[in-house]
């Protein structure tokens, strides 16, 4: 994957309302040291956040459909909406949970090859 789509998932990420602190701040340090002699310092960093931060769509399916998840989602008919989603994404092959933060995060993981040097 090219490095510019890859930046425009790291923005899409933090700016994510559902993106972690530490994680929003891991990628856009990455994002500002891209194509300087901090990049693989800064991806590093950015690499350790993405595996604590990012969600598997299991783990958002459980949350979806408990008592804590519908508070967080906005009651039990947002909460039933994110779950129906969530089912959908799985049937179609997601991995990662479907939030912003996580989606963008999680093509960010899926090429990190591309990206962590």
């Amino acid at each position: 994957m090219e490095k510019e789509e890859l930046v425009a998932a790291a923005k899409k990420m933090v700016e994510a309302p559902s993106c972690y602190a530490g994680l929003k701040e891991a990628g856009e340090a990455w994002i500002a040291a891209v194509g300087t002699d901090k990049e693989a310092e800064a991806a590093k960093a950015l690499k350790v956040q993405l595996d604590d931060c990012v969600g598997e769509l299991d783990g958002f399916i459980a949350f979806a459909d408990s008592p804590e998840g519908e508070q967080i989602l906005g009651g039990h008919e947002a909460a039933q909406g994110a779950l129906e989603a969530a089912k959908q994404a799985k049937a179609a092959g997601t991995k990662y949970c479907i939030c912003d933060a996580c989606t963008n995060g999680g093509i960010l993981l899926d090429h990190e090859a591309d990206w962590l040097k």
